[in-house]
């Protein structure tokens, strides 16, 4: 059954006196547990798509039900909410807050929830061991890697326990080791705790990864040649 399903969305964007349309009518499915992929160059539409299906953005028209819901018919309230329960959202940039340690950053999703302190220490303690990070819990980002970084924003997507992790080029700014150790974590997420992965990348290496792979170019989607 599918978890995400995309039906004739369409989203465009005014820039200046120009409109620029990223997205048409365009069509995709994809399934609970899956690892998907979007490859597309620059400018594609890639990271408006996954926007659309985090809920950070509404599309113009088409339909988008995610997880049951029609995401088009909640109010920015009822989005919030949802999408803190529903995705975490993994950026290129890891945006971990300089001042706080890896184990605040990484609660700091759980301000949008009603949990005990008890509670919000065990999900960050089990999300920060799921990166393998829990013997930097009380480090600043300074004091990380940029590999590390990541993986303390990935424990930070996760902590909330979400059925889906948006990434957005999640290793465009790491070298490749630390490249291979977050992907390598995601496709864990993926198959042992059966988190359904949409990822986008115009990296073939990091594409990969993915169980499934599709292009996105000129807002039109195919699939990835044999």
């Amino acid at each position: 059954m599918a978890l995400i399903e995309l039906t004739g969305l369409s989203k465009s964007y005014r820039k200046g006196e120009h409109v620029v349309t990223p997205l048409s009518n365009v069509d995709l499915s994809i399934e609970d547990g899956e690892f998907f992929v979007l490859l597309g160059p620059s400018g594609s539409g890639k990271t408006t798509l996954l926007n659309l299906i985090a809920a950070i953005d509404r599309p113009d028209s088409g339909r988008l039900v995610v997880a049951g819901r029609e995401l088009s018919t909640l109010s920015a309230g009822e989005l919030a909410s949802w999408r803190s329960e529903h995705v975490g959202y993994v950026f290129q940039q890891a945006n971990l807050v300089p001042v706080l340690s890896a184990y605040e950053n990484v609660e700091l999703p759980l301000g949008l929830l009603r949990l005990s302190r008890d509670e919000r220490h065990r999900r960050v303690s089990i999300a920060l061991e799921a990166v393998g990070l829990s013997d930097r819990a009380h480090y600043l980002p300074k004091q990380l890697s940029g590999g590390q970084e990541q993986r303390v924003a990935i424990a930070r997507a996760i902590v909330a326990d979400p059925r889906i992790v948006v990434a957005d080029e999640p290793t465009g700014n790491l070298d490749h080791e630390s490249a291979d150790a977050v992907l390598n974590l995601l496709r864990r997420l993926n198959r042992e705790r059966g988190k359904t992965i949409v990822m986008v990348t115009h990296d073939p290496r990091a594409a990969a990864f993915g169980t499934r792979r599709m292009h996105l170019d000129k807002g039109a989607l195919r699939a990835e040649a044999a």
